[in-house]
């Protein structure tokens, strides 16, 4: 059974800084892709970032880019999000997404909720002006 913790979030500051992590348990975490979502109230879920089993590729969403960077560890079963710059349009429900399929995955596939099977419960992110 797979089991996706996401901790890190909390209230900042509009320019500050806050990472994500996300601890995961279930499957070998080093054969699947890795993503992070967020919901903001009355919003569809958006895409923010995504990498690949072992980290070689990252894609992030446009309004995200240059300030957001995802990492993970294998030997630990981590992701992690980077949230740097936050803007009050940050503020949303977070959460980390494990993809469905092993091995690797383009840009096109990373964005798309259906390639991600898992997910955690969501920590909230909420940066004030």
């Amino acid at each position: 059974q797979v089991q996706l913790v996401e901790s890190g979030g909390g209230l900042v500051q509009a320019g500050g800084s806050l990472r994500l992590s996300c601890a995961a348990s279930g499957r070998t975490f080093r054969n699947y892709g890795m993503g992070w979502f967020r919901q903001a109230p009355g919003k569809e879920r958006e895409f923010v970032a995504a990498i690949t089993p072992y980290g070689g590729n990252t894609y992030y969403g446009d309004s995200v880019k240059g300030r957001f960077t995802i990492s993970r560890d294998n030997a630990k079963n981590t992701v992690a999000l980077q949230m740097n710059s936050l803007k009050p349009n940050d503020t949303a429900v977070y959460y980390c997404a494990q993809r469905g399929g092993t091995g690797s995955f383009g840009p096109t596939r990373a964005v798309h909720i259906d390639e991600y099977d898992y997910w955690g419960q969501g920590t909230q992110v909420t940066v004030s002006s």
